[in-house]
Formats: structure tokens, C-alpha cells, sequence
């Protein structure tokens, strides 16, 4: 089997933005069976590279993401709803231009992404947050499929019943 990458983005000094950067914490000190990780931090860009090198099989990206959810909720989002830019994230290069360099190269690519509270630098990382990090961590380690965290989903582009086309 293909080496599989969870890929988190986040920084620590932005409030719940430090998602994805603690979960690759506890991802190093008890790792995820089956699973690499690598910290994209801030810049996630930066380690592309890396997961080119590697040639894996999936990569899962792992951020904060503005889903207009309660603060801690996690959702698998669906990859169209990224590129649609529904989806949005605190970096400067947008989440979008990260799934698609990855999805050159690496045949499964999904993006985790967890719904902060407060970003804002200085701030502290809120305890919903925190909790659902640790949750996910936990079902990283019990060996979790993916798929069987909540989805949002990108809506059915068809014209509802009706309308004129």
C-alpha cells in the first residue's frame, strides 16, 4: 500500500488556527498506524515538495476552516466546495491552489477541516477546539475511515424542478 500523509496547516500563534499544528504534535509524539504526518504550519506550500518526494497514495489536509459551523465541528469537505472558495481558511495562499498542486500528483486528496471559535494572533487555542483536535487524533490512532466523519458537501448543481434554464 501507498504511503498515506496527513498534512496540517495552521499557525499557533493565531488563536484556533493552531488546529492543524497541534494535531501533527500529537501526531509525532503517538503516531496515527498507517499515516505520516508533516506540519505545513502557515505555509503550507512550502513542503509540497516533500509530499511530491514521497509519492503517496492519499493525502489528508488538515486545517481550520470558516464552515459557519459551531466552533469545533469537523467536517470532510468536499473538494468542490474548496475550489468554489465556500470554503475559507486564514492563509494568504488559498487552501484551493494547496488541493490542487497536491492533486498533480498524489491520486487521493481530502481536506479535513475544523470550524474555529476566534482567530486572531495572540489568542488562545479555545477548548472546543482543542477537544475535537484530540478527538480526531484519537480516530487517526483507532484506524477511522474517513469517510466516516460528517460530510459538507458541495450542492447539486442541477436547476431545481421548474426553473427555466
Amino acid at each position: 500500500m501507498k504511503e498515506q500523509i496527513i498534512l496540517t496547516v495552521g499557525n499557533r500563534m493565531m488563536g484556533d488556527d493552531a488546529a492543524g499544528p497541534l494535531l501533527a504534535a500529537l501526531l509525532q509524539g503517538s503516531p496515527a498506524p498507517g499515516w505520516l504526518v508533516l506540519d505545513g504550519a502557515s505555509a503550507p506550500e512550502n513542503v509540497v515538495h516533500r509530499v511530491r518526494a514521497i509519492a503517496p497514495g492519499r493525502v489528508l489536509v488538515v486545517d481550520a476552516a470558516e464552515m459557519e459551523l459551531e466552533p469545533g465541528e469537523v467536517r470532510l469537505v468536499d473538494h468542490r466546495l474548496i475550489i468554489e472558495q465556500f470554503i475559507s481558511t486564514t492563509h494568504d495562499l488559498p487552501v484551493s491552489f494547496l488541493i490542487e498542486a497536491l492533486r498533480q500528483t498524489v491520486p487521493e486528496v481530502q481536506f479535513l477541516g475544523i470550524q474555529p471559535g476566534l482567530v486572531a494572533f495572540g489568542a488562545p487555542l479555545s477548548a472546543a477546539v482543542e477537544k475535537a483536535v484530540t478527538h480526531i487524533h484519537a480516530r487517526l490512532q483507532q484506524g477511522a475511515p474517513l469517510d466516516s466523519w460528517p460530510s459538507l458537501k458541495a450542492l447539486d448543481p442541477r436547476p431545481p424542478a421548474g426553473a427555466c434554464s
